[in-house]
């Protein structure tokens, strides 16, 4: 059975939101107010990256197989801003907003749990060893 990446990386942004639907009121009970604002943030911001790396790779792999076709010129200087801007604006709405900071990382770590999430799916639904 072949595997299917593309259902895979479709899969993944719904188990960031399940993620941060589930969190997000847990960090408010748990530590009021900005504890569930910071780890929403998170968890969208890791959303957010998740978007941008899966950009970044499909533009690589693009220009990997058509490698005759022109690169953009600057297109590596643009995914270094994008990243750099994503990380400069999380420190800044985290730091000055009176979100919990601790909180925002966590919300950030949805996306790797999303992929560990959809692992174990991939093992149950296709039977893998």
């Amino acid at each position: 059975m072949d595997p299917d990446f593309d259902g895979a990386i479709a899969r993944i942004p719904r188990w960031i939101f399940t993620l941060a639907a589930i969190g997000t009121p847990i960090a408010f009970v748990w530590k009021g107010l900005p504890a569930g604002t910071g780890f929403l943030a998170g968890a969208l911001a890791a959303w957010l990256n998740f978007r941008l790396i899966e950009g970044a790779v499909n533009r690589i792999s693009r220009l990997a197989v058509n490698a005759e076709e022109k690169r953009a010129a600057g297109s590596g200087k643009r995914i270094f801003i994008q990243f750099a801007l994503l990380l400069l604006g999380a420190f800044a709405i985290l730091r000055f907003s009176g979100f919990s900071v601790a909180a925002g990382f966590c919300g950030f770590l949805v996306c790797p749990a999303a992929v560990m999430l959809e692992i174990v799916y991939e093992l149950f639904s296709y039977g893998h060893s």
